[in-house]
């Protein structure tokens, strides 16, 4: 039995991971952990951030954030379901309400300089300008990062002004597994 085999080109993506339930750090290690297992070259590891929640449920506990760089030569959509994958086996109930208490968020930020729209997905994430936890870690990985728009994060984080708390967890570290 042959196998046809397709070429997708390798891109780099970055992931935010989010976990305000449990061991948070234990579950943010462990999808790195998880990703790297499935194929995913995970390449760098941003420090871990204590955040306020956001959103639409604000009386939760905080959140420990982080962003990966990874590479990959799946598809978004494949790759979207594998983070899904991921976060189901650390525990998260996926019919839960929006922005509710979770073991684990494993969101899919940008994939090279894709610009998608399909049912599922959006690329960039919608919220990868707006959201302060997600602009701190992406700038320690890559502080020149810049959308395939020319949107340049740096800028969009300054743009942001006062507000949404983000602290660097200085004794969490993270790994690469």
């Amino acid at each position: 039995m042959s196998v046809k085999s397709r070429h997708v080109p390798e891109r780099v993506g970055y992931l935010g991971l989010g976990s305000n339930v449990g061991v948070r750090v234990g579950h943010l290690q462990a999808a790195i952990e998880l990703l790297g297992s499935r194929g995913i070259e995970v390449e760098a590891v941003s420090s871990a951030y204590e955040t306020e929640p956001v959103g639409e449920v604000l009386d939760q506990p905080d959140f420990l954030n982080a962003a990966i760089r990874i590479r990959t030569g799946l598809e978004p959509e494949e790759l979207l379901d594998v983070c899904k994958e991921i976060e189901v086996e650390r525990g998260r109930t996926l019919d839960a309400p929006r922005h509710a208490p979770r073991a684990l968020d494993v969101d899919l930020l940008l994939l090279g300089d894709l610009e998608l729209v399909t049912d599922r997905l959006t690329l960039p994430h919608p919220e990868v300008t707006r959201r302060r936890f997600v602009l701190i870690p992406l700038l320690e990985l890559d502080p020149d990062l810049t959308l395939s728009d020319g949107t340049r994060l740096a800028a969009a984080l300054a743009a942001l002004g006062p507000g949404e708390r983000v602290d660097q967890a200085a004794a969490v570290s993270l790994r690469r597994g």
